[in-house]
């Protein structure tokens, strides 16, 4: 099995820790930035970062839905990693600073892949279909936060 990986940023008009504070807020904002490929999302503990635990069905295709639930961490400032209890997929968001009033976030995706012919069409084409869903998750959280 190869790893597949999936990586996104942004630049946001908005400070680093008020984007990272929108990103950890799975109670409030998290549900909100959603695109429409989210569905069933629901907070089981926590809420706010670190220690949260959330679940959400992910429907990368039409064909393609991954059931998550996803323990959340911040192992360094300004960065959230979600694992999922259900696969080998871990996200990881980043935010830095990146002049006045910016910031960048960092969207990066891996999973183990499946092997064979599957997996060689998982690794071509995966990373931009989840790519896609996160230029748009993005997007909804550069609206929220530039208010």
């Amino acid at each position: 099995m190869a790893q597949v990986e999936a990586t996104t940023e942004r630049i946001i008009a908005a400070d680093a820790d008020t984007v990272f504070d929108a990103l950890a807020d799975y109670k409030d904002v998290r549900g909100k930035v959603l695109t429409g490929h989210f569905s069933e999302y629901e907070v089981r503990e926590g809420g706010d970062g670190e220690g949260t635990l959330v679940h959400w069905k992910l429907q990368a295709t039409s064909k393609r839905v991954r059931d998550c639930l996803l323990e959340v961490s911040e192992p360094t400032d300004g960065q959230l990693v979600e694992r999922d209890r259900n696969s080998s997929m871990v996200t990881t968001w980043t935010v830095t600073p990146a002049g006045e009033g910016r910031s960048k976030v960092v969207v990066v995706t891996v999973w183990d892949g499946a092997s064979g012919i599957g997996g060689f069409f998982e690794r071509t084409f995966a990373p931009k279909g989840l790519g896609r869903i996160y230029d748009e998750l993005l997007q909804n959280l550069a609206t929220e936060v530039e208010k």
